[in-house]
């Protein structure tokens, strides 16, 4: 039997072996809850600096992706933590490591997409490319974004198709209604028209619009008319622009060429149809005064 002396000390090591253990746990609950304090702050204060009226679906979006980052910190410290009271234990920790090590790595090149996938997503929802609700062209898709996750983007187009794009696909994203949005139409009218007294119409109709009591409230500027944009085959095509309320432009724009069109054909304003004129045989050099017509 061992004697006092050996039981005592024993009693030692596994006194000091437990202290070291209750250090490392305490360690590592002081540690997961400061990084978790600090992601959570960091990830507010990005929030703040996207958008300084805080709007509810960027703090839920903050809320998300400090949750995961705070699960994965947390994960890692309880493993390293893990680690450390198995060597505090006496148990060889190499193989284990080398092992994790392996396993990791396997892991890894077996779901590269889906990590892929997550850190595209983490980005897309930290810098803010675009939000439930917004109009948005998504890896080459445009529709109205009806989800966001960190795993992938949910996009209904105007047929109704709901397209589900893994966020790693996504490289590049316009964004259509953020902030404000443009009405950006051009009108063509015949070539026989007063140019000068097509944009005076024009510009009324716009103003008109802009004091409406339905429609008025959701534009940010007048239509007007900016330029003569080009010379098309059938008429002279011209410029309109004004600024909206975001998402509202497309509405807006129907409502204005209703407008218009009833306006010119008040005013006997010309919207040409695309027309060719033939000629046959020697009638082209006789409307030109070269030769006479012909009888035939």
């Amino acid at each position: 039997m061992p004697d006092l002396d050996t039981m005592q000390i024993y009693s030692w090591a596994i006194a000091v072996a437990a202290s070291r253990i209750f250090l490392i746990v305490l360690l590592a609950v002081i540690v997961r809850a400061l990084l978790a304090r600090l992601i959570r702050r960091a990830i507010s204060m990005r929030i703040r600096g996207l958008n300084e009226n805080g709007q509810p679906q960027l703090a839920e979006r903050g809320k998300t992706v400090s949750t995961v980052l705070v699960q994965v910190t947390g994960g890692i410290v309880w493993v390293v933590a893990g680690l450390m009271i198995l060597s505090e234990l006496g148990m060889n920790i190499g193989p284990l490591l080398a092992t994790l090590g392996l396993g990791a790595l396997a892991i890894g090149l077996a779901a590269q997409n889906i990590i892929r996938d997550y850190l595209h997503g983490f980005f897309i929802l930290m810098e803010d490319w675009y939000r439930v609700g917004e109009v948005a062209i998504v890896a080459g898709t445009g529709g109205l974004v009806e989800g966001i996750t960190l795993r992938r983007t949910l996009l209904r187009d105007l047929h109704g198709t709901l397209h589900i794009i893994p966020n790693s696909k996504i490289d590049m994203a316009s964004n259509m209604t953020r902030d404000w949005s443009r009405i950006n139409m051009n009108v063509t009218v015949a070539y026989k028209e007063n140019i000068t007294r097509v944009f005076e119409v024009i510009n009324q109709v716009g103003q008109e619009m802009m004091t409406a009591a339905d429609w008025g409230k959701d534009l940010l500027s007048a239509p007007r008319a900016e330029r003569v944009d080009s010379f098309g085959e059938s008429g002279i095509e011209v410029k309109i622009l004004a600024d909206t309320k975001p998402i509202r432009q497309w509405a807006l724009a129907g409502e204005l060429r209703r407008r218009l069109k009833e306006r010119f054909d008040a005013e006997g304003i010309e919207i040409p149809w695309p027309h060719t004129k033939i000629y046959f045989g020697n009638e082209l050099h006789a409307a030109a005064g070269n030769l006479p017509a012909s009888s035939n």
